[in-house]
């Protein structure tokens, strides 16, 4: 089953690849390699999600937060290689999660994309992570996602 499909079965949609809000590029491929930048909970241009875990923002909207994410990095993923069939798999996952100074808990939060990611990619979802807690992202944003990813040449 592919990915597209695994999505809708979960009454998901792929977005628009949201555009870079500065002078960069939203991908790299290199070789066998994908580098995404960083991607946000953004929805139609739209900042769905600002403010720190912890603070502003409840563990369960981090989840949400780092869902909406994740569906931008598979929209990004979409767009670099015109389609899922070349992805070989997921590498690495930076989650960054805006955090207030006592909380601790950003890998549940992340649990949010790496689920996901999971779920429509199956085994070429599974990959390594890592969680970062800044006390602040661009734009104020919750969640930022920077991935790695292997594809077949």
């Amino acid at each position: 089953m592919n990915a597209e499909t695994r999505l809708k079965e979960l009454g998901l949609e792929l977005p628009s690849p949201p555009k870079p809000a500065g002078n960069y590029q939203p991908w790299i491929l290199s070789d066998n390699l994908l580098y995404l930048s960083g991607q946000f909970p953004i929805q139609d241009g739209r900042l769905v999600y600002t403010g720190r875990i912890g603070a502003e923002r409840t563990e369960a909207e981090g989840c949400a937060a780092a869902r909406l994410a994740a569906l931008n990095v598979l929209a990004q993923l979409r767009a670099a290689l015109g389609g899922f069939e070349r992805l070989k798999s997921l590498l690495l996952v930076e989650g960054h999660v805006a955090s207030a100074p006592a909380w601790h808990h950003a890998p549940k939060v992340l649990d949010g994309a790496s689920d996901l990611f999971v779920a429509a990619l199956g085994e070429r979802g599974r990959h390594t992570r890592t969680a970062f807690t800044p006390s602040q992202l661009p734009l104020d944003l919750t969640v930022e996602l920077v991935v790695t990813a292997a594809v077949n040449v």
